[in-house]
């Protein structure tokens, strides 16, 4: 089972229902690949053998029987830790979580399970989910495997560097700000944030256990290294959440086309609100060339009727507002009152905010939900950097808000770094992620693949066939 450690789940799935492998070995192995080459990485920050052995004999012994579970019997794989996962420890990185075992599986880890999926650990992530780096009190810092002096990217950044290394096949992770997509591109795997709304996230932490509000923006979503991975998680997670399941069903459209020449897909790869490096720009450029070759019709100066700064605007208030509930009252006074134009004094003002400014951005969101509609008449798709440059280095400097990046030896804010994500997480749309090849200095890099609400099965479809030029996702050095 040498090879078995960067084999898809969709492929461990069909092994293990061929017995040419057993659920057990397979859970095995990647205990074992875990406890041998993570401690430089650490991203696997919660392990439970023996419930995972359990569930591995169970599932072998019901396939000997001729019962599967679903299209993951028997496959192992790791949560990210801002789930919930019944009978196994639940931290989301807070020290005061640190012991918290939760009773129920949150709704995605649950569906998860149902299909036969065999969870065996979690991936660390950055205090209640809320950087783009991942380190916290509880478990330390996880490093990026492509290079340790550098972060594998946040919220889901162990997730994603559990998947470079091989050592799960798929991932659940979660993305309010980027955090799919983030590591995915800083680490080299594959990510799709889904349209909001179609997969039920109840049960992640934030807010506290027991929480019934789905955050705005928010969505769970999976991380593999293939798109056949990802669509097929993508399906088993989906559908109504605990409010609407009586009577909602959920049928997502095919791909717009069937064939890659017949996409018309716009290419939206760099801005002045959010200039993106040259070596990343090249790499993009490459990626839409090879789209261009398998006969897509590519255009790059088809644009939605807005700009990235205008969107990047309503979609860092909107965030702000979505993440304020876990500000003490208290402090909010004090936040609105914030004077001056520092990053750190723009997202104090913005946590505070009040409802009636909260729908005026709304509005505004609205009227740009309404603009992509327009423009997806016209174009299937449109591509987009994830970052303006590759994983940076570790930086846990307080206030967050405070820190700054370099970036083509241009000194910006942090949360620069975010920008790219605005024009689908402000307007709910699907946007996957996949490794569009390496920078000099060895770091992957992503693009961004969104298309119209709902029509998720075109940007992985896209994703698709972008690999199958590219290749697969990049192999750290030593694993």
């Amino acid at each position: 089972m040498s090879d078995l450690a960067y084999l898809s789940a969709t492929s461990i799935a069909r092994m293990i229902k061929r017995r040419e492998i057993s659920s057990r070995e397979a859970v095995d192995y990647f205990l074992a690949r875990v406890a041998s080459l993570d401690k430089p990485i650490n991203s696997v920050v919660t392990i439970d053998p023996e419930r995972a052995r359990a569930e591995a004999d169970a599932a072998d012994t019901a396939l000997a029987r001729g019962e599967a579970r679903g299209a993951l019997h028997g496959v192992p794989m790791t949560i990210k830790d801002s789930f919930q996962t019944a009978g196994m420890r639940t931290t989301s990185g807070a020290p005061e979580l640190a012991r918290f075992i939760p009773q129920e599986d949150a709704w995605p880890v649950a569906r998860l399970r149902a299909a036969g999926a065999v969870i065996f650990g979690k991936t660390n992530l950055p205090i209640y989910a809320g950087d783009i780096q991942s380190y916290n009190q509880v478990f330390g810092t996880t490093n990026n495997p492509h290079d340790l002096s550098r972060t594998p990217g946040g919220s889901s950044g162990g997730a994603a560097a559990a998947l470079a290394c091989g050592f799960t096949p798929l991932e659940l992770g979660s993305d309010i700000g980027g955090s799919i997509r983030v590591p995915a591109h800083m680490s080299g795997v594959a990510g799709h944030k889904p349209s909001y709304g179609i997969v039920p996230a109840h049960g992640q932490i934030p807010g506290p256990p027991g929480t019934l509000t789905l955050a705005d923006l928010a969505v769970a979503g999976p991380m593999a290294r293939t798109v056949e991975d990802l669509k097929l998680a993508l399906g088993i997670m989906s559908g109504p959440d605990r409010w609407n399941h009586p009577a909602w069903r959920l049928k997502l459209p095919a791909p717009r086309r069937r064939r890659l020449k017949e996409y018309r897909i716009a290419a939206w790869l760099d801005d002045p609100a959010c200039a993106v490096e040259p070596g990343v720009t090249e790499l993009l450029e490459n990626a839409v060339s090879a789209l261009a070759s398998g006969g897509a019709r590519i255009d790059f100066d088809a644009r939605p009727a807005f700009t990235l700064a205008k969107v990047a605007d309503t979609f860092f208030a909107l965030l702000q507002a979505a993440l304020s509930g876990g500000v003490p009252a208290e402090r909010l006074d004090e936040y609105a009152a914030e004077t001056g134009d520092s990053p750190a004094a723009q997202s104090r003002r913005q946590t505070a905010m009040r409802h009636r400014n909260w729908l005026s951005y709304n509005e505004r969101r609205l009227q740009m939900r309404k603009r992509w509609e327009e423009f997806f008449t016209d174009w299937d798709a449109i591509l987009l950097p994830v970052m303006p440059c590759g994983a940076i280095p570790h930086d846990h400097s307080e206030p967050m808000a405070s820190r700054t990046v370099s970036v083509g030896g241009e000194t910006r804010p942090y949360w620069n770094l975010t920008t790219w994500m605005a024009p689908a997480g402000a307007c709910y749309l699907p946007a996957t992620v996949v490794p569009v090849g390496k920078l000099k200095d060895g770091l992957p890099i992503g693009i961004q693949i969104v298309g119209p609400y709902l029509h998720d099965h075109t940007t992985l479809a896209l994703a698709g066939h972008l690999l199958a030029i590219l290749g697969r996702c990049p192999q750290p050095p030593g694993f």
